[in-house]
């Protein structure tokens, strides 16, 4: 009774309607990241008053709820390099942190413009980078992987801390394009590196009471089966699949970006 007490306040179409997001979210986030472009959106139309860093954190619950599941799935079929992966994971939680304890004091609207080139460069470079991350392109020596990871991780982290959108595409394609590797392997890594900054952040909003219990709850429950459905796909159809659904996942980020820029 007291669990459904949680959903009280909502109506059975807000419920619905998250419900689906979720799943969806969850399914592509699992294979190439991106989720947060339709979860989060779903949460902002559906809750339009509520202020953004308890949508930010209701978003992160369900996030890392998916993305754990993701992550372990891959972690059955992929070896990973745990010192590397360590590593990346210590920079990506503490870049999180920060970017968290900044979200109130940053205009990500100024940042968009930036964004979105960025993004437009992404999509032209994978689209005719035919071969990009179908097999491992680079051998670093271990020490020059833990420096650019590193630095993914900082990067990347941060910008996960304080917005979000898109973090997983950003961290698979640095570690496809930077460290060579399969997009199979880079979405493993995304899976274990997006956690941590997810958990990071969560530390931020849960202890300034940023969350909707309710609907964190819903979403995360829909967001698992999303990326155990998704992660399993992934891992079955290999990295053209994935490259396919990358190449997908920028190009409705660039379609967003452009929106929020120059019509909305």
């Amino acid at each position: 009774m007291v669990l459904l007490d949680l959903f009280s306040d909502y109506s059975a179409v807000t419920l619905l309607l998250l419900t689906v997001f979720a799943f969806l979210a969850g399914f592509i986030d699992a294979a190439v990241g991106g989720g947060g472009l339709i979860q989060l959106p779903a949460l902002l139309i559906q809750f339009h008053d509520t202020p953004l860093p308890t949508l930010f954190g209701t978003n992160k619950i369900a996030a890392l709820s998916g993305t754990s599941v993701a992550a372990y799935q891959y972690s059955k079929r992929i070896r990973f390099n745990f010192k590397l992966l360590v590593v990346i994971a210590l920079f990506a939680f503490a870049a999180s942190y920060m970017g968290a304890k900044v979200v109130s004091h940053v205009n990500v609207n100024a940042l968009k413009p930036i964004i979105l080139v960025i993004l437009i460069l992404i999509a032209v470079y994978t689209f005719f980078k035919k071969e990009l991350g179908h097999v491992q392109t680079k051998t670093l020596s271990l020490a020059k992987q833990l420096v650019y990871g590193s630095l993914i991780g900082a990067i990347v982290g941060f910008y996960d801390g304080f917005f979000g959108p898109g973090t997983g595409s950003f961290l698979v394609l640095g570690f496809v394009v930077i460290l060579g590797f399969e997009f199979v392997t880079a979405s493993a890594y995304a899976k274990v590196i997006n956690c941590m900054t997810n958990v990071s952040a969560l530390f931020v909003f849960v202890r300034q009471g940023n969350y909707l219990l309710g609907i964190a709850i819903l979403m995360s429950a829909s967001n698992i089966l999303g990326n155990v459905i998704g992660s399993r796909l992934a891992l079955k159809k290999g990295n053209s699949y994935i490259r396919i659904l990358f190449l997908v996942i920028v190009t409705l980020m660039i379609a967003r970006y452009g929106y929020d820029i120059f019509f909305k």
